[in-house]
């Protein structure tokens, strides 16, 4: 009997020591993985990250935003208040913030402007979801009131158009629209801005209705510190911060050819050995080799070029050949420069050192080296009106101080490109958002389901723009909100901030100011912030998979 009880006294305590699998998704994925489920772990943990990223721009935002100093990982430092660069330097790592930075670049690809914006919306859609899920809705009826408000506010858009542009290569009807949009980014130097982007982009627009759309590619930045912004100039034609290899650096009515090949002796395929046993032999390989070169750049010249282009290496041979000859000789290291180079001269670029036929060889008014305050730079001039590529010369102080004001000359050529697909303009200034919210406020009313909710709380969101404007500049923004929405159901759909006014109300009429928006941006805004915020919602768990790789080097 006691030999029988000690037995099964040990198999108990056996059993009772196995190890107890684990239940759930972490049993199935590698230790190290991470797992958050419900409204508490991954919703509102999601809509928190999202509101973060949210409020990091939001100061940013309109004429008076503020500037964020960052160091990116290369210890590179950008000073500026342009939301894409802003999001881009910072490498967010969450994955539900991420959603919303990939639809402000969608944003930017699709528009170019209006990135803050897309952020902002979004994030304050999910902080009004928030409250809505606390309330006790669902994330699909939330989802569903959001789907119906946004179509509401894509339906009275073109209700609300107050400018229509009529020709976009008339330079005064360009420059009205161009103004507002730079002026967001630096205000005070809009006008001068305003007109070199103008210029560049009309100048460079196809007179033929069939090569639409506008490519922003044919409007090149060169930034080159000193002097002032005021300094700034447009040129017709290409300009490159380096100087000529040859000795001749002006050359009028030029014939220019564009080589991708090294101008010098071609080399073979294979490695040779020559056997020389005299110094007569010596001479003479040497002397056959030249000869060679220099009836290959005589060629070229008697097939009439002027400008040699080229993206190899030149060889100290060619380059005596090309100085005795008269031939100008720039050298190129980017092969995107190259083919900017060809597009406007309309040459060819050949891949092997040979004479060009008469439909290679591209034709550019005048080419010169020119001194832009200490630094040497080479320009292809147009003097045709019809010139594919312009070119904006940047001055200024700093390099930070030019790379926002790049920043600012890319918004506007992305506005005239958004113009050429659309040319219905909408008011500015916050008076939009105001009088969408107050009509989807309305229309919510109209609703019987549990979507009205959210229909509300979307109207609700939208006073975030024209709060945010306020805000910026130091005004209470509940008091102007609640005069604007006075103002607009008087009848007065026109009126919003007034960034400028010293009186109380801070109310101005957009369309008198000149402060419109185009219609195409303000489409895809709401369209990306929305379906941003839905799919943060949709989100109701997060599973993150051990990252690969050991442990980090300590810092």
């Amino acid at each position: 009997f006691f030999f029988f009880f000690h037995s099964l006294f040990f198999v108990q305590t056996k059993t009772m020591a196995l190890r107890i699998p684990k239940v759930g998704v972490k049993s199935m994925m590698k230790d190290g993985a991470k797992h958050f489920s419900g409204l508490e772990e991954a919703v509102y943990k999601n809509i928190q990250a999202c509101k973060e990223i949210s409020q990091i721009v939001r100061t940013s935002f309109g004429p008076n935003g503020m500037n964020k100093m960052i160091l990116n990982h290369l210890d590179k430092l950008f000073v500026t208040n342009d939301a894409a660069t802003i999001i881009r330097e910072m490498e967010v790592e969450h994955p539900a913030a991420k959603i919303l930075i990939l639809a402000s670049h969608q944003q930017e690809h699709e528009v170019g402007d209006g990135t803050n914006a897309v952020i902002i919306i979004a994030g304050k859609l999910l902080e009004k979801a928030e409250t809505l899920l606390r309330m006790g809705l669902s994330p699909p009826e939330i989802i569903e009131g959001y789907k119906l408000a946004r179509d509401k506010c894509l339906e009275i858009l073109p209700t609300i158009v107050c400018h229509t542009v009529q020709d976009y290569r008339n330079k005064e009807e360009v420059f009205a629209v161009m103004k507002p949009a730079i002026m967001s980014k630096q205000a005070g130097l809009e006008d001068f801005l305003a007109k070199l982007v103008t210029d560049a982009c009309v100048d460079v627009m196809p007179k033929e209705e069939s090569k639409l759309p506008f490519n922003v590619d044919n409007v090149r930045v060169v930034k080159i510190p000193g002097a002032g912004v005021l300094s700034s100039k447009v040129v017709r034609g290409m300009v490159f911060a380096r100087s000529v290899e040859s000795y001749v650096n002006h050359i009028k009515d030029a014939k220019v050819a564009v080589f991708t090949a090294d101008l010098d002796n071609a080399l073979t395929e294979t490695k040779g050995t020559v056997l020389l046993n005299t110094a007569e032999e010596l001479k003479s390989f040497s002397k056959g080799e030249e000869d060679l070169l220099e009836n290959k750049i005589q060629a070229i010249k008697d097939a009439g070029v002027d400008v040699i282009v080229t993206g190899g290496k030149v060889g100290d041979m060619a380059l005596h050949f090309c100085n005795n000859m008269g031939i100008l000789i720039v050298k190129l290291n980017s092969k995107f420069e190259l083919k900017r180079v060809c597009r406007a001269t309309k040459a060819t670029a050949l891949p092997v050192l040979t004479p060009p036929t008469p439909h290679e060889i591209g034709f550019c008014s005048e080419v010169q080296v020119e001194e832009i305050g200490d630094t040497t730079v080479t320009v292809f001039s147009q003097n045709d009106v019809s010139s594919a590529v312009s070119t904006i010369v940047v001055r200024g102080a700093t390099h930070n101080i030019m790379d926002d004001i790049e920043r600012a000359i890319d918004d506007g050529i992305n506005v005239y490109k958004s113009l050429t697909r659309e040319q219905r303009f909408i008011p500015g200034a916050g008076a939009t958002e105001i009088e969408l919210a107050r009509q989807v406020f309305k229309y919510g009313e109209t609703c019987s389901g549990l979507e009205q909710y959210a229909i509300k709380s979307f109207a609700e969101a939208l006073e975030v723009i024209p709060s945010t404007l306020a805000e910026n500049c130091g005004v209470k923004s509940q008091q102007f909100v609640s005069n604007l929405y006075a103002a607009h159901e008087e009848g007065r759909t026109n009126v919003g901030f007034d960034n400028d006014s010293v009186e109380k109300d801070n109310l101005i009429d957009a369309v008198d100011a000149g402060i419109i928006d185009g219609l195409l941006n303000k489409k895809w805004v709401l369209k990306y912030s929305v379906e941003a915020a839905i799919t943060v919602l949709r989100v109701d768990q997060i599973i993150m998979a051990k990252k690969a790789g050991g442990p980090k080097p300590p810092q």
